[in-house]
């Protein structure tokens, strides 16, 4: 896979500090989080320190996120692994709902303490289609680029329809006390982008699930 950027936002920089005061903060936003009763169609995460409410995806961002969906579960079809959508990735107090994500098939040895998702240890990979406008394109860009380095994730996929001539970003070895990745690769659509470890080691991100190169 060629490289077409390797600069990370200036915003990656910004690495914050757990503190007490932190802690007490982060456990008042579990609470509320936890308490939230949205209407529906929409989705609550808690995101680097703030609950962010999103409206259920626009077509274009469904068909790409089903196309991942579909792909990885014929990809891991037969093993212990599968791919999950609507389901709460938790870690530290914190909450994200990703477009797609590899864990166990079985996710119950996994729920955390009040069972209303994944632990984030036991995923693999993420996957975020990213959304129209600033706030939702900053969200998959930057904020939750250093969410999940900070959990750990070992892999994070972003598929950008918005980004010039649409384009894959693949994020890998993550530093979780930078909240940054050892790795970040970007390409355009009508390069293939292929996962290089973990369950879904192999799993090729091409035009079958991005479209065709734009020109």
């Amino acid at each position: 896979m060629t490289a077409l950027a390797h600069e990370r936002p200036e915003t990656m920089s910004e690495v914050r500090t757990e503190s007490e005061n932190d802690s007490d903060f982060d456990e008042v936003l579990w609470q509320a989080w936890k308490a939230m009763e949205l209407p529906e169609g929409y989705r609550a995460e808690i995101i680097e320190g703030a609950i962010e409410v999103s409206p259920t995806a626009r077509r274009s961002h469904g068909l790409i996120t089903n196309r991942v969906r579909r792909a990885l579960d014929k990809f891991l079809d037969g093993g212990e692994y599968a791919c999950h959508q609507d389901v709460n990735v938790i870690h530290r107090r914190k909450a994200w709902i990703p477009d797609a994500f590899v864990a166990p098939e079985d996710t119950e040895p996994w729920g955390d303490e009040d069972d209303l998702g994944v632990r984030a240890e036991a995923v693999h990979l993420i996957v975020e289609v990213v959304s129209p406008g600033k706030r939702n394109q900053d969200r998959d860009r930057v904020r939750k680029l250093r969410e999940y380095a900070r959990a750990g994730i070992p892999i994070y996929v972003v598929i950008d329809d918005y980004d010039a001539q649409g384009s894959v970003t693949l994020c890998t070895g993550p530093r979780p006390d930078k909240a940054d990745w050892e790795d970040i690769h970007r390409v355009y659509y009508g390069t293939d982008v292929t996962i290089p470890e973990g369950p879904a080691k192999g799993f090729v991100i091409g035009e079958a699930i991005t479209g065709p190169k734009r020109s």
